[in-house]
């Protein structure tokens, strides 16, 4: 059934034929190795380095992406560069030497392939090495600079510190000599804690191999080339990594791929065009489904929740509506970031997260909010507690409509204790509940007044 919604979706393909090879006994998406004979050409061309990339999707499959690198590649447009698609059965040594051997019997120019580049988490180089004997395995520069940017935000470093880490970073990728990899490998040495230095793996930057595959563009060509693959990766993980369903994950992909096949234009075998793309060269309809996704979203808030938390979760949406906000998902939590800052998001409802609004308020903060905008979807009922439904009233509705100041941070404090000691008192045995009691009378007699002034 998998397969033949995706056939649909692909014979509208400019360049067929095509490989489509897919495994399942249900409509779900077990394998699938994709590639046009467009896609095919350009690896024939350019088969020297090739850049492999790894999507996650909320369920744990993964999307392989192959990607051709290297100084003789001139492509333009979002996904120019990509050769091949692969989702394995597993991801295990068995799993990926299928698809590795796919991929060669259906492209002979393997054999020219003289690097393969892969992010710092990739655990099956035993296999790679197998299937391509010839071929050196480096890690990629682009995975090595999202690697460390991650690693600066979660350390929760001082502001100017994680500044002065992430500026140097940027500098020193889009000019990697020795001299400024030494230079961040010291300021990283300085400015990290000692217990938290080996997390970063920081002898990468004194690996003079992985840099000399991409220490020949020019600073400005090392930042075109980190703002295509963050377009490239971004669309991605847009359409794949935030859909449970990897079926529609890759059903979207290719969606947008036949939507935006004007970029195949731009492939001419011995022509190098001038103009690069940047991140905001993604397609015009991809803001205005998101901007119909968080109205929707909006609506949703509105028609569940009462007027006090619609109006605090407004406010979240509002930040999300004008943020940069990244995912990274794993299967069970997914990793928010929004502007600089992170928070973990636990998705299966009640939706929670590590951020001090949903712990104060228990509602749907920027971070949840995000993830629903990513994911296409709006607020369900099931997602906030009952007193904040718009048909149960709520005993914070006049306490929300003040200003935030210290005061209404000690007198929400106060409200939550005391709605514990109610359902501590309700669900406790006569003689507990009359020992407990007695000490609540007790400590506030002595602490605020007599018993006549105390009623509890």
């Amino acid at each position: 059934m998998a397969l033949t919604m995706l056939n649909g979706l692909l014979v509208n393909d400019l360049s067929p034929p095509m490989l489509l090879h897919q495994i399942s006994k249900t409509a779900q998406l077990d394998t699938l190795n994709y590639q046009s004979s467009f896609m095919q050409g350009v690896f024939a061309h350019f088969p020297e380095i090739l850049f492999i990339h790894r999507t996650y999707n909320p369920r744990g499959k993964v999307l392989y992406t192959f990607l051709v690198d290297g100084p003789q590649v001139q492509l333009e447009g979002h996904l120019a560069r990509a050769v091949y698609f692969a989702i394995p059965a597993k991801e295990d040594a068995a799993g990926l030497a299928q698809m590795f051997q796919v991929f060669k019997k259906f492209n002979p120019a393997w054999e020219r392939v003289c690097t393969i580049l892969v992010d710092p988490h990739f655990v099956s180089l035993p296999t790679l090495a197998m299937e391509f004997p010839t071929a050196e395995v480096l890690l990629s520069a682009f995975h090595i600079c999202k690697f460390l940017q991650g690693k600066f935000y979660q350390l929760s470093l001082e502001r100017p510190v994680e500044r002065v880490l992430l500026t140097s970073l940027q500098s020193t990728m889009c000019s990697a000599t020795a001299g400024n990899l030494r230079k961040l490998y010291t300021l990283m040495s300085n400015c990290i804690p000692p217990a938290k230095l080996p997390e970063l793996h920081s002898h990468w930057l004194l690996n003079d191999r992985i840099w000399l595959a991409h220490r020949w563009r020019s600073r400005a060509e090392s930042s075109r080339y980190f703002q295509s693959l963050e377009v490239t990766t971004r669309i991605l993980s847009q359409f794949f990594g935030t859909t449970p369903s990897a079926k529609q994950g890759m059903a979207s992909l290719f969606r947008y791929m036949q939507q935006n096949s004007g970029d195949k234009g731009s492939f001419h075998l011995g022509l190098s065009p001038q103009n690069n793309l940047a991140p905001s060269d993604i397609s015009p309809e991809i803001p205005k489904v998101e901007q119909l996704v968080e109205s929707r979203i909006q609506h949703s808030l509105n028609a569940i929740c009462t007027a006090p938390a619609a109006q605090l979760c407004l406010g979240e949406l509002a930040v999300v509506q004008k943020s940069t906000h990244l995912i990274g998902s794993g299967s069970e939590k997914m990793n928010i970031q929004i502007l600089e800052d992170i928070h973990k998001v636990q998705p299966q409802p009640p939706a929670s997260c590590s951020c001090y609004f949903n712990r104060a308020f228990h509602l749907p903060c920027r971070h949840i909010l995000a993830m629903l905008s990513a994911r296409h979807q709006v607020l369900q009922p099931d997602m906030l507690p009952a007193q904040w439904t718009a048909d149960c009233a709520t005993s914070l509705d006049s306490i929300l409509g003040s200003k935030w100041n210290e005061t209404l941070d000690k007198h929400l404090a106060v409200t939550h204790l005391t709605e514990e000691v109610g359902r501590l008192l309700q669900h406790c045995s006569k003689e507990e509940f009359e020992r407990r009691y007695s000490t609540l009378r007790e400590l506030a007699d002595s602490w605020i007044g007599p018993y006549e002034q105390v009623q509890l």
